[in-house]
């Protein structure tokens, strides 16, 4: 992948009723030349749109992917990979670190009802999560808009080291300071 090829990372970072999303525009040289923030409810049903938000305020035409740190985010805010993709004409790439069991144990344990099953609809919808082997680090991908081998491909060609790609990890970093910021200014 040539240098120059940029990707937008999106992660978060909540506490109580709001979620910091920080968006970190980064070249796959490691260069990160881009920063954008939003905010998504906790346990609501609009981290979707506020992703979407956060790419358009960036007015960035030159990212070509965009990495969402996991599905799920802000307490079961679930993300629609295929409604994303589609409204930013990118392809979508979410990555997530751990095994798990799936999200439909959890979502049931925690809510009942319509909250329910808006959830359970959009996650539905997602494609399923593949493992992939990145340096010696195991991930979890669920492409969108990019066939499966490309979006390998380019979460490899992001993740010069350990098993985070570049532009997740950046973000991640960013949203917990953008949190910390919110929340000391809270205070004040």
């Amino acid at each position: 992948m040539k240098p120059g090829v940029r990707a937008l990372g999106v992660a978060e970072s909540y506490r109580e009723r709001y979620s910091t999303l920080a968006g970190a525009v980064t070249r796959a040289s490691r260069v990160t030349d881009g920063f954008a923030f939003e905010t998504c409810t906790v346990g609501g049903t609009d981290a979707t749109a506020a992703v979407a938000d956060l790419f358009s305020s960036l007015g960035r035409e030159d990212v070509r992917y965009v990495f969402v740190a996991g599905i799920a985010l802000a307490w079961y805010n679930v993300v629609d990979l295929r409604r994303l993709a589609a409204e930013i004409d990118r392809p979508v790439i979410s990555v997530t670190f751990e095994e798990s069991p799936g999200l439909l144990d959890a979502l049931e344990a925690e809510f009942e009802g319509d909250a329910l099953e808006r959830r359970r609809e959009t996650f539905e919808r997602q494609p399923p999560r593949e493992r992939l082997g990145v340096n010696d680090q195991t991930v979890f991908v669920r492409p969108v808009g990019i066939d499966a081998s490309e979006a390998r491909d380019v979460v490899r060609a992001f993740t010069p080291e350990g098993g985070r790609p570049e532009p997740l990890r950046v973000a991640r970093l960013a949203a917990r300071a953008g949190d910390d910021l919110r929340r000391e200014s809270e205070r004040e």
